[in-house]
């Protein structure tokens, strides 16, 4: 898997969490309720980033692993967790520790980074070994029919940072094709007249792809929902929040 320069880049990492801001009702919401309803105690967090959202469950009393492979971005949640509540991991899904969890998770839409089949069985093979019996893993993924590529272009947000000061970002989409769509997004320092770019590609793959995928490693959905207000998919939905278990 091929991370983007924002996830490691000084410039960038202490930013990130100022461009990437989740509202109160989205992500964290969710995720929180979900390891509630599932009555999960220990969870892995793969692709956990700054640890936003680990370490919100981690005070909510859930044992927390975090793991992520880069290391300016573990680095950042350390700094986070003030008081040591979670295990974190330099490494990729094969450094989720084996029988562990009751819930593993993905957010940020970190399974969009896997491009190839093969990255993606291999990480949801690894997510797999690391439940208990009767343990669930949950994701979130972009709904390719809603082409949301196609609106990322057209406008830009100026978030204002203590020290890198007030930072332009826009991002402006190549290509897509066969499901991978290449993009770059663009960091103007307006204090300095300085421009970093971040290429990237993300996957967009089917529900029916998502559960082809799944099965093959003995995983099958149980819910199912099309936004973090836990609602039903409809047609060209924003969202695939996906839950699954062992068959």
């Amino acid at each position: 898997m091929s991370l983007p320069v924002e996830f490691s880049d000084p410039r960038l990492v202490p930013i990130y969490d100022a461009l990437n801001e989740y509202s109160a009702d989205s992500e964290p919401a969710f995720y929180s309720w979900l390891a509630s309803e599932l009555r999960a105690s220990s969870i892995a967090d793969l692709g956990c980033g700054t640890g936003l959202i680990t370490c919100l469950l981690a005070e909510s009393g859930y044992e927390m692993i975090g793991i992520d492979p880069a290391p300016a971005m573990i680095e950042v949640a350390e700094r986070r967790d003030t008081e040591n509540r979670v295990r974190w991991i330099v490494g990729d899904a094969d450094a989720v520790p084996a029988g562990e969890c009751d819930l593993a998770i993905m957010t940020g839409h970190v399974a969009q980074f896997f491009l190839t089949d093969e990255e993606w069985i291999t990480a949801l093979e690894a997510l797999k070994r690391c439940l208990r019996s009767g343990g669930s893993l949950a994701f979130e993924s972009r709904d390719p029919a809603a082409r949301e590529w196609e609106r990322w272009g057209s406008s830009s947000r100026v978030v204002e940072h203590p020290t890198a000061g007030e930072v332009e970002h826009w991002t402006k989409v190549q290509s897509a094709v066969e499901g991978i769509v290449s993009f770059s997004n663009h960091y103007a320092f307006r204090r300095t007249g300085e421009e970093v770019v971040s290429p990237a590609q993300l996957r967009f793959r089917s529900l029916s792809e998502l559960s082809a995928s799944l099965a093959s490693v003995g995983l099958h959905i149980d819910q199912l929902y099309g936004d973090w207000d836990r609602s039903p998919m409809a047609d060209a939905t924003a969202e695939m929040i996906v839950v699954a278990s062992a068959e």
